[in-house]
């Protein structure tokens, strides 16, 4: 690992940043970042030794630029992508940037030499569970086009090892959370909204009646785990569920942070069900365990512990990060492009 290469798309991002702390801390040769920046931040790598870890700004739907960037590199973790309330409102770019990209970087790496891909997909591949818990055998019915583009981007990925051999690897995240997750935007996600909200002492939304499941796993579990993929030979050609195997409902979710923020009367509304959105995920993990030696190592209690923590000792507090937020963040009349 320390003599090795890697380029991380998407890697100024919530998890990807992670996954560079990670390798940055194994010791990694050298990290090149390749992130856009709309999602990710550059303050998400600032603490960052600059002899180990490169920055660059740029698109990943430009080719020339990205093969140019692959050459010497031994292992391309891609993470890059639009999201599921980005894809509601703008499907095909969506489509663009998560399938019709990952094809032609899977092109550009196996042109370039690059020694392992590793796709980094979405339980959103699945749409809502058939039954549980759900092992990759489970059938894939996405229920969005970010689901539906992400899963095109597992197919190509996968057709590239079985036409050619090239050596690949799928993984498939449950919901992850922790330090540097969204709030904001069309990226904002449910317990970084539900956790300020309650420590700003204002009410809880969710959407739909609440009895719909996710299984939630801590960011630094997520990003060690895609790690693993990158270095374990038993990966090459296998498709891993990435959870806790824990679920729980968002009515029991708010209830818990409402617990630990301390605020039990705090109030939660109920409004309308998004579009699209999956009703239950709940992640069989026996595959990541066996293929990988990846179990999960921080509770939901602990990591919201450890999150919520994490925004006492920033720099901003609950009520400004929340200007930020959208509430219905999938609706293009709320969003300010």
């Amino acid at each position: 690992m320390q003599n090795s290469r890697v380029l991380i798309t998407g890697g100024a991002g919530f998890i990807g940043s992670e996954l560079v702390r990670q390798l940055v801390a194994k010791g990694i040769k050298q990290v090149i970042v390749v992130d856009n920046l709309v999602n990710g931040r550059r303050e998400n790598l600032q603490d960052l030794p600059v002899d180990q870890v490169k920055l660059v700004v740029a698109d990943i739907r430009d080719v020339e630029q990205m093969t140019n960037l692959m050459l010497d590199v031994d292992i391309v973790f891609h993470l890059a992508c639009l999201g599921v309330r980005h894809s509601i409102h703008s499907p095909h770019e969506n489509h663009e940037v998560n399938a019709t990209a990952t094809l032609n970087l899977l092109s550009a790496a196996k042109a370039t030499g690059v020694n392992r891909f590793v796709y980094v997909s979405s339980s959103e591949v699945y749409g809502t569970a058939k039954w549980v818990p759900m092992k990759e055998e489970h059938p894939t019915f996405p229920m969005t086009v970010y689901g539906a583009s992400k899963l095109a981007g597992e197919c190509y990925t996968r057709a590239f090892y079985e036409t050619y051999g090239y050596p690949t690897v799928v993984v498939r995240p449950f919901n992850s959370y922790g330090p540097r997750c969204h709030h904001e935007g069309d990226s904002g996600e449910v317990i970084p909204k539900f956790l300020l909200r309650c420590m700003a002492g204002k009410p809880m939304i969710i959407f739909g009646d609440g009895t719909q499941t996710r299984d939630f796993t801590y960011v630094s579990d997520t990003a060690r785990a895609i790690m693993m993929a990158g270095f374990a030979d038993s990966a090459v050609g296998q498709t891993i569920n990435l959870g806790s195997g824990f679920e729980i409902a968002i009515n029991d979710l708010a209830q818990e942070i409402a617990s630990i923020v301390g605020q039990a009367d705090v109030e939660i509304i109920h409004e309308a069900p998004r579009p699209g959105d999956v009703l239950r995920l709940y992640a069989e993990t026996t595959k990541a365990r066996q293929l990988l030696g990846f179990k999960p190592e921080i509770t939901l209690r602990e990591g919201l512990m450890k999150l919520k923590d994490w925004y006492l000792t920033s720099e901003e507090y609950p009520e400004t990060l929340l200007k930020h937020e959208i509430v219905r963040n999938w609706d293009l009349s709320e969003i300010k492009l």
